[in-house]
């Protein structure tokens, strides 16, 4: 691991968080808040390890504005963004009560008090299962649900996703965790607590490099490995570059297996999720939060 990048992407990505939430208002177009986090991130010398999540209410995760995107922000509105910084990232999100609430204001706390009593006994000492422990009695004190198939996860260079998950309930794992980079991120809901595929968005992934008899597919096919290598990318930033002849393409790229479309993913309709996340460095005398 490059510590000093690990350390810089985190940096990165806190400047960024502390710029951004002002910003982040009522009936402000979610593509303008989009653009402003991902445009400060180059500005400040890293680049997006994936495209900006803005997801509302029931919508937990992997909801980016599309090219010609009108949804306003409202609502309970999750600002999920990442820095990479050499392919180590920085992973984080924070939730905003766009609606002045009481349920909203709630879940927020709940998800981040659960993140902060994850992080005071994360160790390389600690378990899964105590993680998961700590955030699902944190929710439940709220009288809310933890999303119990959504988790944080390891990372690696170049590897947002990189095969460990960190529950966000108790999963009766008693493996320790090991030196390394993870993010950890509770999810609150009023809802049951299990989310499931909705709509496809508008967030891609490289999935198996292969020749595809489209021209314009093979041109848009090596700039995504030039660019984004195996990390996620937006529709919208390949049709900043191609223009909007390349939305077929991508979902041709889809059809032929290359590339995978995240759906969304949604609660129950009418309950709303929240989410807080940081990344942490596990080393084996210390832990050091990246992102805070």
């Amino acid at each position: 691991m490059e510590k000093s990048k690990i350390i810089k992407a985190g940096k990165i990505t806190s400047d960024v968080k502390a710029w951004i939430k002002p910003k982040v208002k009522k009936n402000v177009p979610l593509i303008e808040i989009a653009e402003l986090i991902e445009k400060k991130i180059f500005d400040l010398g890293g680049t997006p390890a994936f495209p900006v999540n803005l997801s509302i209410n029931e919508y937990a995760a992997h909801y980016t504005p599309s090219h010609d995107d009108e949804t306003l922000a409202h609502g309970l509105l999750k600002v999920d963004f990442g820095v990479e910084v050499d392919g180590w990232i920085a992973d984080n999100s924070f939730s905003v009560d766009l609606e002045d609430l009481k349920i909203n204001k709630e879940l927020i706390k709940a998800s981040e008090e659960a993140l902060k009593n994850a992080e005071k006994i994360l160790s390389v000492n600690s378990t899964f299962r105590e993680i998961g422990s700590i955030i699902e009695e944190t929710i439940h004190k709220y009288g809310f649900n933890p999303v119990a198939n959504l988790s944080g996860h390891s990372m690696e260079q170049y590897d947002l996703h990189a095969g460990i998950t960190v529950p966000n309930i108790d999963n009766n794992s008693e493996n320790n965790f090991e030196e390394g980079l993870y993010a950890i991120e509770p999810f609150a809901t009023n809802g049951r607590g299990i989310v499931h595929d909705g709509k496809k968005g508008n967030i891609f992934i490289l999935k198996k490099d292969k020749n595809t008899r489209l021209p314009l597919g093979r041109e848009i096919l090596e700039f995504i490995k030039d660019n984004y290598g195996y990390l996620p990318f937006a529709s919208r930033w390949i049709i900043k570059e191609f223009g909007a002849r390349a939305l077929l393409a991508l979902h041709q790229l889809e059809n032929e297996g290359i590339l995978h479309q995240y759906p969304i993913l949604t609660e129950e309709k009418g309950k709303i999720v929240s989410q807080a996340e940081n990344t942490f460095l596990i080393e084996s005398d210390k832990v050091t939060n990246t992102s805070k």
